[in-house]
């Protein structure tokens, strides 16, 4: 067995890139062949001093990458982000520290960088936290028995004015980026979308590990012939054993900056003929979609899981991003086993905006950075991980005055998976 010491994790090299695939297949139990496209398509958007990649000899067994992204806080506020993905330990390596020595490169270069978080999607639960990281934003599936909902046959059109259109790939690319923007600037938890991400979804990228089908794509308009949401979607074909129609509908994704716009496509969408069920894909914890129903038990909740995990970088500009429904004031000792965003700091919050810093005051609530993560995005509650014995109060009623700040109204959402 090859020591920990004799192996190489480094950024890798233009030459290593058909290597570093194979790697990234085998841990996700792909077929480890790799084509000439694909080592084009990686080659064409990964930063190289991001692409990590542990070696042992020739042989790459670890991978990691992480690229630039924009996470909305609430309020709006878009903050730097380091995005990682494509996290893989080949099955003869594990064990060894590669993940955490490839972890602790990364998150050092983005704290320097001045990202104040990073982010990713946990496959496993029990992993991330190691570093850092806190379950963000929750996610949820609905699949919608069409016939409980009466739209299949009542329902016509939007009574609010607007119109429901199908459009093509193309048409989505030229309106889909500017319609997540304004999503965007008003979900906290969402992060942003580059062309790529487009191209992949509209078809106009494909790769031949992913085979391409043509998805349909609706778009709701407005009375005044604004673009207000946009949806994409699939059909299978069942007919069953009694020779009728029963088919799903499975949502890819689905974006609207209006209710209107929301409800809309929903109930579009259970109006199709033929169709008798709808998957809506993830959505948000809160998600209005069932309400937009006439019989709202119609969407049976089929899967609920955390999403997205942010691990806080730099304390006070996290603070400092969101915004604050009420006025208050906490002290706040972070504990951080990685020494990236340890210290004790006061936060003085309200309405009109929060200033963060380091105090030598005695703290009142004491977490770990990962657990911070968890509240910030205003998801969690700190009077329920007290409960928990992860949030410690060092004076009665500080995780209160904590939910009071950190709480928000309406969840946090992403709708991205990356």
């Amino acid at each position: 067995m090859t020591s920990r010491d004799a192996i190489d994790v480094r950024p890798i090299t233009e030459t290593e890139i058909p290597d570093w695939i194979r790697a990234l297949n085998t841990g996700f139990l792909r077929s480890p062949a790799v084509s000439e496209r694909e080592i084009a398509d990686r080659g064409s958007y990964i930063v190289p001093d991001r692409t990590l990649g542990a070696f042992d000899g020739d042989r790459c067994v670890a991978t990691f990458r992480s690229f630039p992204q924009e996470l909305t806080a609430v309020g709006g506020a878009p903050v730097p982000a380091d995005a990682i993905s494509n996290v893989t330990v080949t099955a003869t390596h594990r064990r060894r520290g590669l993940l955490t020595r490839m972890m602790a490169t990364d998150l050092a270069a983005a704290k320097e960088r001045g990202d104040v978080v990073a982010t990713l999607i946990a496959a496993e639960y029990p992993i991330y936290g190691r570093y850092g990281f806190g379950p963000a934003t929750t996610a949820v599936e609905w699949t919608v028995e069409v016939p409980r909902t009466g739209l299949d046959r009542r329902w016509s059109g939007p009574a609010d004015g607007g119109r429901i259109d199908l459009v093509e790939g193309e048409d989505v690319r030229k309106a889909g980026p500017g319609l997540h923007e304004r999503l965007r600037r008003v979900q906290p938890g969402a992060v942003s979308r580059d062309e790529r991400w487009w191209q992949a979804n509209t078809g106009a990228l494909t790769l031949d590990r992913a085979p391409w089908t043509e998805p349909f794509y609706a778009v709701y308009r407005s009375a005044d012939g604004e673009i207000e949401g946009l949806v994409s979607y699939e059909s299978d074909d069942n007919w069953g054993a009694v020779k009728q129609p029963l088919n799903t509908a499975t949502v890819n994704w689905l974006i609207a900056v209006t209710p209107a716009a929301e409800r809309a496509l929903w109930q579009y969408l259970c109006s199709i003929d033929w169709i008798a069920g709808v998957k809506t894909g993830w959505r948000a914890p809160d998600d209005l979609m069932p309400h937009f129903l006439p019989d709202p038990r119609a969407a049976r909740l089929t899967t609920q899981a955390d999403w997205l995990w942010v691990r806080i970088l730099d304390v006070v500009r996290a603070l400092e991003a969101r915004t604050y429904g009420v006025s208050g004031a906490l002290v706040l000792e972070v504990t951080d086993r990685d020494g990236l965003s340890a210290g004790r700091y006061r936060l003085d919050a309200g309405p009109d905006g929060a200033s963060c810093a380091p105090t030598a005051q005695d703290a009142e609530l004491t977490l770990d950075v990962g657990e911070l993560a968890s509240l910030w995005l205003g998801d969690e509650s700190a009077v329920r991980r007290a409960a928990l014995g992860r949030v410690r109060e060092e004076r009665a009623g500080a995780a209160s005055v904590a939910d009071a700040l950190l709480r928000t109204s309406r969840r946090p959402w992403c709708p991205d998976i990356f």
